[in-house]
């Protein structure tokens, strides 16, 4: 038994009906409230739709599902919460609305009641500090949609009582939910990490290095996440994730962590994603999640001639992966290591492949062609993949088109999604993720939340393939810090310098994991 038998939930947009959802269908007797008749109507509305989706998937009963929507008590009188065990509101993300209302829930409810916010990013001390029980005043984050995702996370402040925290804890584990217990700093987990990477990803796509395809591509089918940054941010809403970064900022003053500049102006132009039709891609019509043409959309792609040879720079596994594709679509190579690499021993006009991951770049290459400097393409393989092969292709500023083509030309005959980017620290792949793993690591070495917390907060709440903590022990992590130096040169965020637990993992020889416990 969690000790809370009578829930409350007020806001029933999509996620308070979601909310809703998660409580009724365990049993407990909860009370939905709504400002109006209209929106009440519209709470149950969408209530009503999910429980349809789970009959038709054949995940419950349509007796069940009626069971479910009828136990609840639907309402526009808040008094009907006076009696409640714990309230959770899933009110606009407002700090004004959301004090305003637990001041008004703190006068009516009985003193026993728990009051939790579904804020993802707002302070939850401040929304305590208008009632006069800040003590039984929690986060409880649910994930949309929340039926589905299995996360909570449940945000302690330093004046919540522990076995407050311990109540909500189970309250969500009862739910079928896998909680994690934090403390009250902006972002919580998951969105401190998802925010933070995609706000990196604007900056990197305003900067024209790649198109917006190509880095959706690179990081849905490369990196094996649920989709792109870019469709991502238009399905959360541009608006949403300028307010986390707004808070984030605000909290951390840190300059990595202020909005890049697109997304405000996107948000001020009223292009906040899916909501709106029209965000980093144009959708049918608002609400929609059909992507239709616009003129950003890259044409169709001609044909391309395939080259007859080519010289392939480099050595390991990508590099013989890359050879192979060669060999497969009858390619001849002519091989060279990074230290053997000779320009006078190449004729003219053939391309010069480098293989560019995790820290040799083509640039250093084009460096030492001279005049043939465009000759010279970089490539980073991702076999096997089961989403799907894929190869980034980076261009110099010096590339000649004709030298991406032939290499696009390989890929498309073997069937490799070619993603073309500009030749930087990381390129797309690298260059987003590894940031992210930097602090991932950082909020390890704080204290904060634990590796099991963080890597359950971004598989469970964002879907991803692996746990930031669990994905960094398998790379090198010399690698890691190498591409950070690089990335932070060029971005001059010195949160990208690698923070101190890598430094010292790599010194001491450890994983992040034993070099984390040794310093508890």
């Amino acid at each position: 038994m969690t000790g809370v038998q009578t829930v409350g939930v007020v806001g029933l947009g999509a996620m308070g009906a979601g909310i809703l959802e998660v409580f009724a269908k365990q049993g407990l007797h909860a009370v939905a409230v709504e400002i109006d008749q209209a929106a009440l109507e519209r709470g149950q509305a969408i209530l009503k739709a999910s429980l349809a989706r789970a009959v038709e998937r054949g995940r419950m009963e349509a007796t069940a599902a009626d069971e479910v929507f009828d136990s609840i008590n639907w309402t526009v009188n808040f008094d009907e919460l006076a009696t409640v065990d714990l309230v959770i509101e899933a009110v606009p993300e407002r700090m004004d609305i959301k004090k305003d209302l637990f001041g008004r829930l703190d006068a009516l409810c009985k003193p026993e009641t728990i009051f939790a916010t579904n804020t993802s990013s707002l302070s939850v001390t401040q929304i305590a500090a208008a009632t006069s029980r800040p003590e039984r005043v929690i986060g409880m984050h649910f994930f949309n949609p929340a039926p589905v995702m299995k996360l909570v996370e449940v945000v302690t402040t330093v004046r919540t009582d522990s076995e407050v925290a311990e109540t909500v804890r189970a309250l969500a584990q009862s739910c079928g939910k896998s909680p994690v217990v934090v403390g009250d700093r902006a972002g919580f987990i998951a969105n401190t990490l998802l925010i933070s990477y995609l706000n990196d990803a604007i900056r990197v796509f305003d900067a024209n290095s790649v198109t917006r395809e190509g880095m959706d591509a690179a990081m849905s089918i490369g990196a094996m996440l649920p989709m792109g940054p870019l469709t991502l941010c238009d399905l959360i809403g541009l608006d949403v994730c300028l307010e986390v970064m707004d808070v984030l900022f605000a909290e951390s003053r840190d300059p990595v962590h202020a909005p890049a500049p697109l997304l405000r102006s996107m948000v001020s132009a009223g292009l906040l994603g899916r909501k709106t039709g029209q965000g980093f891609y144009t959708y049918e019509k608002p609400g929609s999640g059909k992507v239709v043409a616009d003129a950003d959309t890259p044409p169709a792609q001609q044909p391309l001639t395939i080259p007859s040879e080519v010289v392939v720079v480099g050595e390991g596994i990508q590099i013989d992966e890359f050879v192979q594709v060669c060999g497969k679509v009858g390619v001849d190579v002519r091989r060279m290591s990074y230290n053997d690499f000779d320009p006078t021993l190449i004729p003219a006009d053939l391309p010069v492949v480098v293989g560019v991951m995790p820290i040799q770049r083509a640039t250093d290459i084009s460096a030492q062609m001279g005049t043939r400097r465009g000759d010279v393409v970089g490539v980073h393989t991702l076999f096997p993949n089961p989403k799907g092969q894929m190869i980034e292709v980076a261009k110099t500023p010096f590339t000649r088109q004709g030298v991406i083509d032939g290499v696009l030309a390989i890929a498309a005959a073997a069937e490799v999604t070619a993603v073309i980017c500009d030749d930087q620290p990381g390129q797309i792949i690298g260059r987003l993720l590894v940031p992210y793993f930097n602090d991932a690591a950082r909020m390890l070495s704080s204290g904060y939340a634990s590796a099991d917390d963080i890597d359950t907060a971004m598989t469970l709440g964002c879907g991803y393939p692996k746990g930031p903590i669990t994905w960094l022990e398998a790379f090198k992590l010399t690698n890691i810090c190498d591409v950070l130096l690089d990335v932070s040169r060029l971005t001059q965020f010195p949160r990208h310098l690698p923070t101190q637990i890598l430094i010292d993992s790599v010194a001491y020889g450890v994983g992040i994991r034993e070099m984390a416990s040794g310093q508890s």
